[in-house]
């Protein structure tokens, strides 16, 4: 039995198909040790995430008993976790997950009676200082150098003889204004 000519077109071009994805996966297999090297050498951006709030210290320094809820939103953010079954409390969560690095975890539940504020609860929160310092590990730890000028290094630099011969040089300059308009309207 013979086939139509489009069949035995279309038959031939999945066999070439077939035939060139063996040859490509074939090939892929075939690195020599400097490509290896190189592969090894090439690492992928792994990037941190953050999930949740974070609470400083400052902010659960904040809380007092007897706020509103709102007063506590205001302060703390909207809650991550907030329960039907436990409408009187409010959970906030946040992990932090650096490459290379462990998981940073923290948790802090709020509780309330109605709808004023009674007590909180959890791990022990960083100052923003703190928090801020762990994130820039990048950051060098050097101090940097005195802003100070030696007299040898400020001869190399001569001012200018007159001042008012300076800004009378440059184009445009004049004396400045005694003052200045106000940025807004006063006149709302």
């Amino acid at each position: 039995m013979r086939l139509p000519m489009f069949a035995q077109a279309r038959c031939s071009a999945r066999v070439a198909l077939i035939l060139l994805t063996g040859a490509a996966a074939a090939g892929c297999g075939s690195l020599d040790a400097s490509g290896r090297r190189l592969a090894s050498a090439v690492t992928p951006y792994k990037v941190s995430v953050v999930q949740g709030n974070f609470v400083s210290r400052e902010q659960v320094e904040a809380l007092q008993p007897g706020m509103s809820r709102q007063q506590v939103r205001d302060i703390l953010g909207t809650p991550l976790v907030t329960s039907l079954f436990h409408s009187n409390r409010w959970e906030y969560v946040f992990t932090l997950k650096k490459p290379g690095e462990e998981i940073q975890e923290r948790k802090l539940t709020v509780f309330f009676e109605g709808d004023l504020f009674t007590r909180s609860e959890g791990d022990e929160t960083p100052t923003e200082a703190e928090f801020v310092a762990s994130l820039s590990s990048r950051i060098s730890k050097k101090t940097p150098p005195p802003l100070e000028a030696t007299e040898a290094q400020l001869a190399r630099y001569p001012a200018p003889e007159h001042p008012q011969a300076a800004s009378a040089a440059a184009p445009g300059a004049g004396a400045a204004p005694a003052s200045y308009p106000p940025l807004e309207s006063s006149g709302r």
